[in-house]
């Protein structure tokens, strides 16, 4: 594939992601897909395989919080596409707010994504998650 194909092929997901569409997301990634978000102790960290690890992600995502999310750059080099963005959102326990830089680190075969690793802000999704005295946030 080539380095454009392949960075049309990531704007096609994160445009997937945006509508909500799982069949054009499923369709776009492969078979055995590898989703990395590090981190402990919070319902999107872990790793995910396949295409039921990524319905599990994504459900767990809807149901845990809101947000939009805005791809800004994307960097080529291979099979390697590295995307720059920023999401804003809300968890629903807490009403908490949040704005998020972050960077996808995506490896792609064959034309689809097999391995995603997302860089977040963890600290401004944890102190939108965090509950004070008086209730949420």
């Amino acid at each position: 594939m080539s380095i454009e194909k392949n960075i049309q092929t990531v704007k096609a997901f994160f445009a997937a992601i945006g509508r909500g569409d799982r069949e054009a997301l499923l369709a776009l990634v492969t078979e055995d897909i590898e989703w990395i978000i590090p981190g402990e102790d919070w319902p999107l960290a872990g790793t995910r395989h396949g295409h039921a690890g990524l319905a599990d992600l994504l459900e767990t995502a809807s149901n845990s919080m809101e947000t939009s999310t805005e791809p800004r750059e994307f960097v080529a080099q291979g099979d390697r596409v590295l995307v720059v963005g920023f999401a804003r959102g809300r968890i629903k326990a807490t009403n908490g707010t949040f704005v998020d830089d972050w960077v996808f680190a995506i490896t792609l075969r064959d034309g689809k994504l097999a391995s995603i690793r997302e860089y977040i802000d963890t600290q401004a999704l944890a102190r939108a998650a965090q509950l004070d005295a008086s209730g949420p946030a």
